[in-house]
């Protein structure tokens, strides 16, 4: 029996899935589309730090696709609800110049940081700041990391991702990071609430066996690995997570679908 049949909607990552870099991945847009004319639900999951909504969703449809932007859900999006339930919270942000444009309300230099956002501040990173974030944390402040991945995928190669950071803070600190973005089950759980759909009912496509695949299983989806993007078969074996498919590409997915 084909473990898609009853899948009634698709949560797809997006880097090293749909694109890597400047280029959209052979196949994916015709694939999404399919998908996306066939009735099953569409939602498009990412754990990008450095991209507003509306950037990011130029980026994506300026490459080919069709994604209307209330169909995106981003890590740094989730975490800007958050804070928005939070008793007048007071930010050191260290996001990307884009990014920081959804945030501006959060930022009150005059007053004893609250909240500590990571997300993806690139070359930025120093010994200087970092022992910054860590004295306000010492202070009393809350640790907020819009997602810890290891590793991504660029058209340059493999980098490190903003996680050793994280893990760092975390270390020195004493204090744990709350995790927004994937594998967060929050996170997850804003998609299947946006679709109502019940996770039994969805699928997760990404290139991320721990971060996609894992942390959607977690929550009862099931996780489909792509041989895209960050994908290796290397640590593919070496991960715990099993996921309930690996298949080439996205190009894929529609014939698995039944489409």
């Amino acid at each position: 029996m084909n473990t898609l049949s009853s899948t009634k909607g698709v949560l797809f990552d997006l880097d090293g899935v749909l694109y890597i870099g400047p280029h959209a991945v052979e196949g994916a847009i015709e694939a999404v589309a399919k998908i996306q004319t066939s009735g099953i639900q569409c939602r498009f999951v990412t754990n990008t730090s450095t991209l507003s909504l509306r950037s990011l969703a130029q980026k994506i449809n300026a490459l080919g696709f069709s994604i209307p932007a209330n169909q995106i859900i981003s890590a740094p999006q989730a975490t800007y609800l958050y804070l928005k339930r939070q008793q007048h919270p007071v930010c050191r942000l260290l996001l990307a110049e884009n990014v920081m444009q959804d945030f501006k309300e959060f930022i009150r230099p005059d007053k004893q940081v609250s909240h500590i956002v990571i997300g993806d501040i690139g070359d930025k990173w120093t010994y200087t700041l970092l022992n910054e974030v860590f004295n306000d944390l010492m202070q009393g402040a809350k640790l907020i990391a819009i997602h810890k991945n290891r590793l991504w995928q660029t058209e340059h190669g493999l980098q490190m991702d903003i996680g050793g950071f994280v893990y760092a803070l975390e270390y020195a600190s004493g204090i744990k990071a709350m995790i927004i973005g994937k594998p967060s089950p929050d996170f997850f759980q804003i998609a299947l609430n946006d679709m109502a759909l019940k996770s039994s009912e969805v699928a997760i496509i990404g290139d991320d066996i721990d971060v996609d695949v894992g942390g959607g299983q977690q929550v009862g989806l099931k996780g489909i690995l792509v041989k895209t993007g960050k994908y290796r078969q290397n640590y593919t074996e070496a991960s715990t997570v099993k996921p309930d498919l690996i298949i080439d590409s996205i190009a894929d997915l529609p014939k698995l679908l039944g489409l």
